[in-house]
């Protein structure tokens, strides 16, 4: 499966590409999702009626990957180890990368700079 980060799609709503190129092609396999973590930044960044609404229905069409125990594990490992190299990326993005890794996803963002510094991550391009 093919995780899509908060960045890339905000992209794709605005038509920026790379990115809505890549979200467009994934969203038409069908195997194209997002986390919880994603889905909760997305809705709580919607701020007019219009933009809920593009957000509500681009989320109608993704899979969203819980935040359930496995992934909260996962997720507290990452942070550990990374905030023990003194690399840490912060919690939104250490509770993303623990629901990739527990689903053995592929993570689409422009955000490299931080997922890179997170082991047996696999990232996608653009």
């Amino acid at each position: 499966m093919i995780v899509a980060d908060t960045d890339v799609l905000i992209d794709f709503l605005a038509g920026v590409d790379p990115a809505a190129q890549r979200i467009a092609l994934e969203l038409e396999s069908g195997d194209l999702g997002t986390t919880a973590v994603n889905r909760f930044e997305l809705l709580a960044g919607a701020k007019a009626t219009r933009q809920r609404r593009a957000v509500q229905e681009l989320l109608a069409g993704l899979a969203t990957l819980p935040l359930d125990a496995d992934a909260a594990d996962a997720a507290a490992s990452v942070r550990r180890e990374l905030e023990g190299k003194g690399s840490g990326i912060g919690m939104a993005d250490s509770l993303i990368a623990g629901i990739a890794l527990v689903n053995d996803a592929i993570l689409l963002t422009r955000n490299r700079r931080h997922f890179e510094r997170v082991p047996r991550l696999h990232l996608g391009n653009l």
